[in-house]
């Protein structure tokens, strides 16, 4: 087998594994109880495949190493993440973009975001440990 084929045939089970998680990733979430969001976190642009992801729980907090401070953060908002305060930072102006995402559900209510910052720095400055996750 050739190494073209090989990492064809690699490419082709690792898109029908991500297609058969993402068509059951609905039925899951709606499962769930409490106030919950997946966070994930995209280096780069948008075509970029380096993206990390957790499943965030509150009721217990759960799902990231910065679990019990992303939940207190976001029952001060009400689960609105543009809400949490914006920490002091110095941060560099190296371009390097991240792009945070979330989807969820908050007191019953559908939780979104989508937002790209300049570099991780700023990320974390104005959205606490949510999007704190592990590299």
């Amino acid at each position: 087998m050739t190494h073209t084929t090989h990492t064809l045939r690699a490419g082709l089970l690792a898109a029908l594994a991500l297609l058969t998680v993402a068509s059951s990733a609905p039925a899951r979430a709606t499962a769930l109880q409490g106030d919950w969001l997946y966070v994930s976190v995209t280096r780069g642009d948008v075509r970029s495949s380096d993206t990390r992801g957790a499943l965030l729980l509150c009721d217990p907090p759960q799902g990231h190493d910065h679990a019990a401070q992303a939940c207190d953060e976001l029952r001060g908002t009400d689960g609105d993440i543009t809400r949490i305060p914006h920490r002091n930072a110095i941060c560099t102006e190296i371009h390097a973009p991240v792009r945070a995402t979330a989807q969820g559900r908050w007191n019953g209510r559908p939780v979104t975001y989508d937002q790209t910052f300049a570099n991780p720095c700023v990320m974390t400055a104005r959205t606490g440990a949510v999007f704190a996750l592990p590299n």
